[in-house]
């Protein structure tokens, strides 16, 4: 169990950006509550900034996938899960959030947990370990639908995640997610990537058993997740009332318009989406094709949804194999340039906009009275420079009111 005691929950004199604005030279003040901690007070000061270090909250990764080989040994994406016990899948997914959390990415959402997720994000939770803050939405997929098709036909189908056919199995699977321990439902509306065998233009799910997923989760106080790549497959998320789209990637505008009017947070992938049209990780040529399509003209509609006002938010899809767990700084500074956003507005989308995403917004991503202990010391001014936030710039990361990285100035 880790300890608090006799741990610093004092900061004085450091320059602060709470996840929105430049407050200046701040005293920080936390406290502990059982295996968590909160700031207590964030009051301006006087006292001379620490020269060139600065304070920003710790970082949110709104798409990940934590389960996979993170032992750096040659291994196939797909088969690896199907040959690796459970137990020890744990493991691996917790060095993949420690990685994440090296580098200041505090808090991790898993777009297709399971129980293992659920296991590792409950023992992180409760103070058995150091990690970021987990959040893990089980996926409802229809049969050889996109969340069905990492298991190669003819495989043990005991193997296979469960799917749901008809709205009333899509309810059931949702409350037994529910059950589980899931945070959160995730739904495709078109077909993917990196799934065996399936395309981006396939239809997954009738429009009925969406609405009943969604209506269902509702429900039970969980939001919706969309995994969407074509038009068709954005534009059925956004008229069913899907939470977030993930990746969003052949957007037009007149799409952007009417996710910027509904408000629906954008998690772009960019990075794993050039990876696998480029193929600079392992991927079949069809993989690469279809990503290849889909990324010909993304840039270019993506700025425009960003002018329009459209609220892309931090999500790498990490999984450890097409996207390191700590790449997570890279994709904003990506970000930033593909959308031709300011500094402050990059380091918004994966502090206070990705809070909201995941409905946080007044619990994660902000430097405030009430928020979490959870933040990152760096060299530089990131929200005036994007190219301050890096890697070799971070000096300490404190997760959960304990530094887990580094230590803080004297």
């Amino acid at each position: 169990m880790l300890n608090s005691t006799s741990l610093p929950t004092v900061l004085e004199g450091i320059d602060v950006w709470d996840g929105i604005s430049h407050l200046g030279s701040t005293d920080l003040h936390w406290e502990f509550t059982s295996a968590d901690a909160v700031i207590s007070r964030v009051t301006p000061t006087d006292t001379p900034a620490r020269g060139g270090l600065t304070l920003i909250p710790g970082l949110i990764d709104t798409h990940v996938h934590l389960i996979g080989n993170a032992s750096g040994a040659p291994s196939d994406f797909l088969t690896w899960p199907l040959v690796t016990r459970p137990e020890e899948q744990v493991l691996h997914g917790l060095a993949h959030a420690q990685q994440a959390l090296a580098v200041g990415v505090t808090t991790l959402r898993d777009l297709s947990a399971d129980d293992v997720q659920f296991s590792l994000g409950r023992g992180i939770n409760k103070g058995l370990i150091a990690g970021p803050r987990i959040f893990a939405h089980g996926m409802v997929s229809m049969t050889g639908g996109h969340g069905d098709m990492f298991v190669p036909p003819g495989v043990d189908p005991s193997l296979r995640r469960p799917t749901a056919d008809g709205p009333d199995a899509c309810r059931s699977l949702v409350r037994t997610w529910a059950r589980a321990g899931a945070t959160g439902i995730k739904i495709a509306t078109s077909g993917g990537l990196l799934s065996d065998g399936d395309k981006p233009s396939w239809r997954n799910h009738t429009r009925a058993e969406i609405d009943a997923i969604i209506d269902e989760a509702h429900a039970l106080g969980m939001l919706v997740a969309a995994h969407a790549h074509t038009r068709e497959g954005i534009r059925i998320a956004i008229e069913a009332g899907a939470d977030s789209i993930e990746h969003a990637t052949d957007m037009t505008e007149d799409l952007a318009h009417a996710i910027a009017a509904a408000g629906t947070p954008i998690a772009p992938t960019l990075l794993i989406n050039d990876a696998i049209a480029t193929r600079r990780v392992p991927v079949s040529e069809d993989q690469a094709e279809a990503a290849a399509t889909l990324v010909h003209s993304r840039d270019a509609q993506f700025a425009v949804a960003a002018e329009a006002g459209v609220n892309f938010v931090l999500g790498t899809d990490a999984n450890g194999f097409h996207v390191g767990f700590g790449d997570q700084l890279a994709e904003v500074r990506k970000m930033a340039e593909v959308f031709g956003w300011s500094a402050e507005r990059a380091l918004q989308s994966a502090t206070s906009r990705a809070a909201a995403a995941i409905g946080r917004a007044d619990a994660l991503g902000r430097i405030i009275p009430g928020a979490a202990a959870d933040f990152v010391i760096v060299r530089g001014r990131p929200w005036e420079d994007i190219s301050d936030l890096d890697t070799a710039r971070i000096v300490t990361v404190v997760s959960r009111g304990r530094v887990v990285s580094g230590e803080l100035p004297r």
